[in-house]
């Protein structure tokens, strides 16, 4: 519900803050007035476009503020919730339009698009009048309008659900392959992993398989290099180092009988020598294990390019082949088991398929009534709004389409007539303001605000009319109005005194400036207001007494 709204420097108002109640809210003031800056306010909160023609001529900007409860407003929270904008109850909408042409929004205080602020107003108010921004307008709302007329939510909800459980199935089923044969796919991974199973190695056989392959193309070298070694240890030179150091023992015996502190040095002479000894063992161990083996070295060279070859056809490391292969594997696997789980996929897909075209067809049966009791209350009410003879249908359009919609099997089309013998049109196509005002009236009032919208703004809805239909007319927002919180932009007097609370619009100059003032209008200031829309400039006892019976009249508590 709109709790406030505060402009300045907008068009020409100053300044000024308005709070409003629940019930209807009616807005009145002369001609020329600016009755209707309320409203362009309104749309400019909603996103709509706006120029530097509405900042206030001398300023450098407007600003436009509106204040929401958001307490029966379920939609709008969702939305704030889902964007972040969230604030408790409360919800903020402000607009700054530069003179430049240059514009600002903000929602609850954080910085918004003009597209996040239209998507959050469409859930907080409709505007009805010679404008753009109106819900009804839109094939999507009407559809909405129709279901909560014929109060099909349950249907709705069952539709919509089977629809999404239908999508998940069909995702599940495209995620496997659909319906196509995985023949071609099993034997390429089979090849595949039989390959890798045969040639891929882990990263420890991949180092023993380097080892051995260095060993065997270095085998000519380390065979000469080991002899060459066990010359120097235990050869036949006098100078190899087990001879010498056997002459160093001796002589050290000898020397230690004389000066038993060499003993020490003697002791490590005698384990240098049996660490050289097993030395040598070793190296003619391993010589004796060297071969010169050219087709061993040719099958080792032979499965390292085998390794590499795999690495480029899959290009990836070779330490990393054996992983693939296990990977290509569990894909093999689940490909052999996806004949049984995609018969059972397309299984529950056509089960859901069926119990879809069930709930649809019931839900645009559903529909269909409803549509026949709508275009009856509908056009009985734009007979009693000036529109005798008027029609208005529900015009359902079947869809093709080949998949589960969670709207159903059709959308609506609101067309109307407003005169007797005039075909029916789209009424988004519905060329008179004030024709529209009134069919919309006459839904609205028909589906007593079941579009759950808080706030319902009516801009010149009596345009046209006047006499008892201006009091039908009233008397239909006033009962709107129980439901809804409704303002109204009216220059007539049978739809003024209707209003639960009442605003007049009066624009002053002092020569230099002009002003436009909006005040709260209350007993006898209300009764004059009345009598001055009656009456015109000449205001008469029988005027002002007329002003009060209409009042008394229309407030009856």
């Amino acid at each position: 519900m709109l709790e406030t709204l505060f402009v300045k420097d907008f068009a020409i108002v100053g300044a000024a803050e308005i709070s409003f109640g629940t019930g209807l809210t009616v807005v009145t003031g002369a001609t020329g007035a600016g009755k209707s800056l309320l409203v362009d306010a309104l749309l400019l909160l909603a996103g709509n476009r706006a120029d530097a023609g509405v900042v206030r001529h001398g300023c450098e900007r407007a600003e436009l503020i509106a204040g929401f409860r958001l307490a029966d407003a379920s939609a709008a929270r969702d939305w704030l919730v889902a964007e972040e904008f969230d604030d408790g109850d409360a919800c903020q909408l402000r607009r700054v339009i530069r003179s430049e042409g240059t514009s600002r929004a903000w929602i609850n205080g954080r910085p918004a698009t003009l597209t996040q602020l239209k998507s959050l107003a469409e859930r907080l108010l409709e505007i009805h009048g010679q404008h753009e921004h109106q819900a009804l307008l839109d094939k999507t709302s009407q559809l909405a309008l129709l279901d909560a007329y014929g109060n099909h939510g349950e249907l709705l909800d069952q539709v919509a659900e089977l629809a999404q459980r239908w999508r998940e199935l069909d995702a599940q089923l495209h995620a496997l392959g659909g319906e196509h044969d995985h023949a071609e796919r099993i034997a390429l991974l089979e090849h595949q992993v039989g390959e890798l199973d045969r040639h891929a190695l882990t990263p420890q056989e991949l180092n023993a398989l380097d080892e051995t392959h260095k060993r065997l193309a270095n085998a000519g070298q380390l065979l000469q290099g080991s002899g060459g070694v066990a010359e120097l240890l235990d050869g036949d030179s006098e100078f190899a180092a087990l001879r010498s150091i056997g002459r160093a023992q001796t002589e050290l015996v000898r020397l230690a009988e004389l000066d038993p502190r060499l003993s020490s040095a003697r002791e490590l002479l005698d384990a240098a020598r049996i660490t050289l000894g097993e030395a040598n063992d070793l190296i003619a161990r391993y010589r004796d294990t060297l071969d010169l083996d050219p087709e061993r070295l040719a099958e080792t060279e032979a499965q390292i390019a085998r390794l590499h070859e795999l690495g480029r056809k899959h290009r990836l490391p070779v330490a990393e082949l054996k992983t693939r292969a296990e990977s290509q594997r569990a894909e093999l696997e689940s490909l052999r088991g996806a004949g049984a789980r995609l018969i059972e996929l397309d299984r529950k897909r056509k089960r859901i398929e069926r119990d879809y075209a069930v709930a649809a067809t019931a839900l645009s049966a559903a529909r269909s009534a409803t549509a026949r009791r709508m275009n009856a209350d509908v056009s009985a009410l734009m007979g009693e709004l000036g529109m005798s003879g008027g029609r208005f249908e529900a015009q359902i359009e079947k869809m093709e389409k080949s998949t589960p919609d969670a709207q159903g099997l059709e959308r609506v089309e609101f067309m109307v007539s407003a005169n007797p013998g005039q075909p029916l049109r789209a009424l988004r196509k519905v060329a008179s303001g004030g024709e529209l005002s009134r069919i919309s009236l006459a839904i609205e009032v028909a589906a007593l605000g079941l579009d759950e919208i808080g706030t319902m703004v009516f801009d010149e809805v009596d345009s046209g009319i006047g006499g008892a239909v201006a009091e039908v007319v009233g008397q239909k927002l006033r009962r709107l109005g129980d439901r809804r919180q409704v303002l109204c932009v009216t220059h007539l007097a049978q739809v003024a005194a209707q209003g639960h609370a009442h605003l007049r619009v009066a624009k002053s100059s002092d020569g230099a400036s002009t002003e436009v003032g909006i005040a709260s209008l209350g007993g006898t200031s209300r009764r004059d207001e009345i009598a001055r829309m009656l009456g015109g400039l000449e205001i008469t006892r029988e005027t002002l007494a007329h002003a009060k019976q209409m009042l008394e009249r229309a407030q009856p508590d």
